[in-house]
C-alpha cells in the first residue's frame, strides 16, 4: 500500500493534455487563435488503493482542480456534480472542462469526466474572483475540539480525524455526525478540493445511523450504496492544515435513496462550505 497522503496529492496534480485544433479552413483558424479557446482536457490518475472501483472524493478533489485551472485567477464558488456510471481504478481519468462564460468576477464551467468512453460524472461549476463585500453570518453553536483521546482513524483520510461519536457502531442514534479533521500542510492550491474529498465519506454512514443493527461497515452484506450526486458550496478562504469541522446532518432515507447535508466550519465556528449530498440506498432482504 502507498502513503495514501502523497497518492493523494499526485491525484490532484492534474495533467494538462493538447486539445483538438481548430475546424475549418485557414482564415477560420487564424481567428480562431486569436481567441482564448473555451475548452481544456486534463488527464488525472487514479487513488493506489484496494478498491476496483473509484472513490467518489476523489472525483470531487479532481473536479475543483480542473475547475482552477480551467480559469486560472477564479476559485470554486459551487460545484454540482452527478455520478453516472462506475469509475474504474486501473484507468485514468480525463476532464474535459468547457466554459460556458468567464468575466472578470464570475465564471461558468461544465466539466465532463470520462475514462475511454464512458463518462463516469459530470459538474457544473461557478467560480468567483475574491472580492471585499461586507460579512454576517448566523451566531454557530461550536463544541470543543475532542482532545487525542477521541482520535478515529479513517481508511481513506490520510490525516487525523477526531470525534466523540461512531460511525461504525450499530445501535440506533439520530442522524447526525460530526468529525473534526486536520491535514499535514498541503501546496496553497489543493486546500478547497481536500475539503471535497472529505465531504463525501460520511454522508450515507450519517443516514443509516438510525437503523438499528447496522452501521456503514455492512455494505454490501446488508445494503448496497453509492453515492449519486453531490453539489458543494465554497463561501470563504479555508485551510485544511487548521481544524475544520465537518457537521453533517441526514433528514431522509426514502425510496432506495437517502439524503444528508452539512457544513465545514472552522475551530472558532467560522462557516467556510456547505455539500449535500444523495445517494442510492437499497436494504438487503433479512
Amino acid at each position: 500500500m502507498p502513503d495514501l497522503w502523497s497518492d493523494l496529492l499526485s491525484c490532484l496534480d492534474l495533467r494538462l493534455r493538447p486539445t483538438s485544433p481548430a475546424t475549418g479552413g485557414p482564415q477560420a483558424g487564424k481567428q480562431q487563435t486569436t481567441r482564448r479557446s473555451t475548452m481544456t482536457v486534463f488527464e488525472a490518475p487514479n487513488q493506489r488503493i484496494e478498491h476496483y472501483r473509484l472513490f467518489g472524493g476523489q472525483l470531487l478533489g479532481q473536479f475543483v482542480m480542473a475547475a482552477g485551472r480551467a480559469c486560472p485567477g477564479k476559485v470554486v464558488k459551487s460545484l454540482h456534480v452527478l455520478f453516472a456510471n462506475e469509475g474504474k481504478s486501473d484507468t485514468p481519468v480525463y476532464y474535459i472542462a468547457q466554459r460556458q462564460q468567464e468575466g472578470r468576477t464570475y465564471a461558468a464551467l461544465t466539466i465532463t469526466a470520462r475514462q475511454k468512453r464512458d463518462v463516469i460524472a459530470t459538474a457544473t461549476v461557478s467560480m468567483h474572483a475574491p472580492e471585499p463585500g461586507r460579512e454576517l453570518q448566523a451566531p454557530v453553536a461550536m463544541p470543543e475540539l475532542p482532545g487525542p483521546e477521541f482520535r478515529r482513524p479513517i481508511a481513506l483520510m490520510p490525516w487525523e480525524t477526531r470525534s466523540t461519536e461512531d460511525l461504525d457502531a450499530t445501535q440506533a442514534s439520530p442522524p447526525d455526525y460530526e468529525l473534526w479533521m486536520r491535514t499535514p500542510e498541503p501546496e496553497a492550491d489543493v486546500h478547497a478540493a481536500l475539503v471535497a474529498y472529505a465531504s463525501d465519506l460520511s454522508p450515507i454512514g450519517t443516514a443509516l445511523r438510525p437503523v438499528e443493527g447496522i452501521s456503514q461497515n455492512d455494505n454490501p452484506a446488508a445494503f448496497t450504496a453509492a453515492t449519486t450526486s453531490h453539489s458543494l458550496w465554497f463561501h470563504r478562504a479555508l485551510r485544511t492544515d487548521e481544524w475544520l469541522l465537518l457537521r453533517h446532518h441526514s433528514p431522509l432515507l426514502a425510496h432506495g435513496r437517502c439524503f444528508a447535508r452539512g457544513d465545514v466550519l472552522t475551530e472558532d465556528g467560522t462557516l467556510v462550505a456547505s455539500f449535500a449530498q444523495e445517494g442510492l440506498l437499497r436494504f438487503r432482504p433479512s
